[in-house]
């Protein structure tokens, strides 16, 4: 049994954010559109949900109360309430590969006399929003007819030509009814049953989306067609060949429904042009949803991917150095690759790199490095960094930090790393940059004479420099100085990089919070304990402090956020957050030995 107010759910195309705990009820439905460069949401309203299952004896509407909600394969959201004389069963599904997705109701008489009963869903398509960063609503005319195509009722958007289109197809005969509006579209589709005593029924209703009436349709037709049996075994299968068990059950829990978050709700293809994209999430309810960043898709959504499934992190590398190559390291981009929001940053620039080099490491494909893409990406990023370096120290600036916040100091200490260890990617990969080792041996030495400081006779790193003497104690979660064993740049018994771990994770340090339950660092950007952070503790060796933290936190309904309350647990901002559940997998991976320790003792 699992307790959540929401319970998301995707697949390649389809993305349902928003499935209340309460009622069942389907918020909205979104899907990527490259035409319009982000995320098109489909909603309902406060009063009734875009879908929402219905049950209905005589006249009377039953309210689903007490619901229990379970995932079939740590992923696929199931729920079931009773009656004092019927048990109902329902299934989300969203099937891989598929243009769409299935609800199935499922009843059985519990009772000792027959029943008679109207079941099916309903619900109402208020609004739709264009959503990146932030929601804007669409104002097209909505639409809703009887269709030859499927013998019911399809649902599309038209703002001269069509924009989209979204269509039901049932398993069994139902009447379809809907009523439209200036502003909304209600709808009904019910079926009546009658059951005797120990009998079961089930409706099984198939939802297509598409460009407009005929590919939405057929769309459901094909799920239609292959049926639930087929699409939710084939789903089924695919979520357990990459699935990850732990030694306690709510980590196996939180590791997977988090992997596949990750994999469904940081990645998509989009319903105008089928192209892979990269985005921070797929669900509005993220903040700066449905963009692109090179930090975010690459440093912390890549690596769990491929741990998961090598062919889409191949994909996500010819999407990255393909439409998103030309402005690497600038902020963040729309996921057609042109600039969203401007400003230049040394850890995006170095992003591709460091994943190109753990994809071949990884899988030992080294085809990937002859693409032309991929070989012009690499040129363009040893091009901007030129600019970017200091004429006579081998250090190299940014304008914003990991957090994408404005830099105190130019010279960050985590940022210079990334370039030490893409140098040495990049004479590792390819034999004509094989001089760069020698480069990546310059950053090292500057970074040690000047990022490394003392304070009462003791060094450590500096978070920033400015190679004049002026230097900040600092941390940022998205891009920390933890990291730096992790990395490859030192050992974690290293005296410097222990006594900078000390500094910020000290009492006195301000964004330490290590006397609250929930101790993990955070910064300004948001000032309570980070899930990234957690991650770079897991990956700094620190397996038993965050075997209780992950085991006792609720983030978002147990999906990764940016923040946590440092006494409850609780996702303070940041919900949704798809890329950094990718890098919460990666770092429990990577740890899995030592957590799983900590619950053998």
């Amino acid at each position: 049994m699992i307790h959540a107010r929401n319970m998301p759910v995707g697949n390649q195309v389809v993305s349902l954010p928003q499935i209340q705990e309460t009622t069942a009820g389907i918020q909205d439905l979104t899907f990527l559109h490259m035409g319009y460069k982000g995320l098109i949401d489909i909603r309902g309203d406060e009063n009734e949900p875009l879908i929402h299952p219905f049950l209905q004896i005589g006249d009377t509407q039953i309210p689903f109360k007490s619901l229990v909600w379970n995932r079939l394969g740590n992923w696929i959201p199931c729920f079931s309430f009773q009656t004092e004389e019927l048990t109902l069963r329902g299934i989300i599904l969203t099937p891989v590969e598929e243009r769409g997705f299935l609800v199935k109701l499922e009843i059985t008489n519990r009772s000792s006399k027959p029943v008679n009963f109207t079941y099916g869903l309903c619900g109402r398509w208020a609004s739709s929003w264009h959503c990146v960063n932030e929601d804007k609503m669409l104002s097209g005319e909505k639409h809703c007819y009887q269709s030859k195509w499927n013998h019911g009722i399809v649902f599309d958007m038209r703002c001269g030509t069509p924009m989209f289109a979204f269509a039901p197809m049932a398993d069994q005969e139902c009447k379809s009814t809907f009523e439209t509006t200036k502003d909304m579209v209600d709808y009904r589709l019910a079926r009546s049953e009658s059951l005797a005593t120990g009998q079961n029924c089930s409706l099984t209703v198939y939802w297509g989306i598409g460009f407009e009436e005929v590919a939405a349709v057929t769309s459901a037709k094909e799920m239609l067609r292959q049926g639930y049996d087929y699409e939710l075994s084939r789903t089924l299968n695919w979520l357990d060949e990459r699935t990850l068990k732990f030694k306690d059950e709510k980590l196996t829990r939180l590791y997977n429904t988090n992997l596949f978050f990750c994999i469904f709700f940081s990645t998509g293809i989009t319903l105008d042009t089928e192209e892979l994209v990269l985005v921070t999430s797929r669900s509005p309810r993220y903040y700066v949803s449905a963009a692109y960043w090179d930090r975010d898709s690459l440093l912390w959504s890549f690596p769990t991917v491929l741990d998961a499934d090598h062919n889409l992190a191949y994909d996500m590398l010819l999407y990255v150095f393909g439409r998103q190559q030309r402005n690497f390291g600038i902020h963040s981009r729309y996921i057609d690759g042109t600039v969203l929001e401007p400003g230049f940053e040394l850890d995006e620039l170095m992003a591709p790199v460091l994943a190109l080099e753990r994809y071949v490491d990884s899988t030992g494909d080294r085809s990937i490095l002859k693409k032309p893409d991929v070989r012009d990406g690499v040129s363009r990023i040893l091009d901007c960094l030129k600019k970017h370096r200091h004429a006579a120290v081998a250090l190299y600036n940014t304008f914003l930090q990991p957090t994408d916040d404005e830099h105190v100091y130019p010279y960050l200490t985590y940022d210079n790393v990334l370039v030490w260890k893409g140098m040495r990617a990049l004479a590792h990969l390819y034999p004509d940059y094989r001089e760069l080792e020698q480069t990546a041996q310059k950053i090292k030495s500057a970074i040690e004479m000047y990022c490394v400081k003392e304070e009462n006779g003791k060094r450590f790193y500096a978070w920033s420099v400015d190679l004049n003497g002026n230097y900040d104690i600092y941390d940022e979660p998205p891009g920390s100085l933890q990291l730096l064993p992790y990395i490859g740049f030192c050992t974690v018994d290293d005296e410097v990089y222990q006594n900078t771990v000390n500094m910020i994770r000290s009492p006195r340090y301000q964004y330490s919070f290590s006397e609250s339950r929930f101790a993990e660092i955070g910064c300004p950007h948001a000032p309570h304990p980070w899930i990234l952070s957690v991650a770079n503790s897991l990956l700094c060796g620190r397996a038993a402090h965050c075997a209780k933290f992950l085991h006792d936190v609720k983030m978002d309904d147990l999906i990764a956020c940016e923040s946590v309350d440092e006494n409850t647990g609780e996702c303070t901002t940041g919900a949704a957050f798809a890329t950094c559940a990718g890098f919460l997998c990666h770092a429990m991976k990577e740890s899995k030995e030592g957590l799983d320790q900590v619950y053998e003792e």
